[in-house]
């Protein structure tokens, strides 16, 4: 669903062929867009009512499709972050994209974002604390051990943050 809010969001600034529209956008992942992800997910959106696509001819060189955002894909990019579906909560780039539209968001939809992700941590915390206390411990796996506590800090500062977030949100 990123590459959509992605596709989304850069068009709001106006048409964009593939390229350009490829070049132009910066996900927070390691992974870059690739045409593989783009050019479906533009023709969904087509598909949609989302986007239009004409084609633009080009002087000595092959004509290209130009991509422009739709009153529905304006609507659909509000719709696609306003809200965080579970499925889709344990994901940290699906998660903070939505984190990064919380200025055009109403105060509950910032709201039950943090709430599905909250949830996700949560149980996510108490997984990994019932296998560290489980397991004894066992001089054979401290590695998985260390592994387990470090995401046990990584999880209970995520808390922490969602908190800091949930705060801000009540005070806009």
């Amino acid at each position: 669903m990123t590459i959509k809010i992605y596709a989304l969001s850069v068009l709001r600034n106006g048409p964009a062929h593939g390229y350009e529209l490829k070049s132009r956008i910066r996900r927070p992942s390691i992974a870059p867009v690739n045409n593989n992800s783009l050019y479906p997910a533009l023709k969904q959106l087509e598909r949609d009512g989302a986007v239009t696509k004409s084609v633009e001819q080009q002087e000595g060189r092959p004509a290209r499709n130009v991509y422009a955002i739709t009153e529905t894909g304006r609507g659909m990019l509000h719709d696609l972050v306003s809200t965080l579906p579970r499925e889709l909560a344990s994901d940290d780039e699906e998660f903070l994209l939505r984190v990064s539209f919380f200025d055009e968001l109403p105060v509950p939809s910032r709201l039950g974002v943090l709430g599905v992700r909250r949830q996700i941590v949560e149980h996510a915390l108490s997984q990994v604390r019932g296998l560290l206390a489980e397991a004894p411990r066992d001089p054979a796996l401290p590695w998985r051990r260390r592994a387990q506590e470090q995401l046990v800090d990584r999880l209970t500062q995520e808390l922490r943050w969602l908190d800091d977030l949930r705060n801000e949100a009540e005070r806009s």
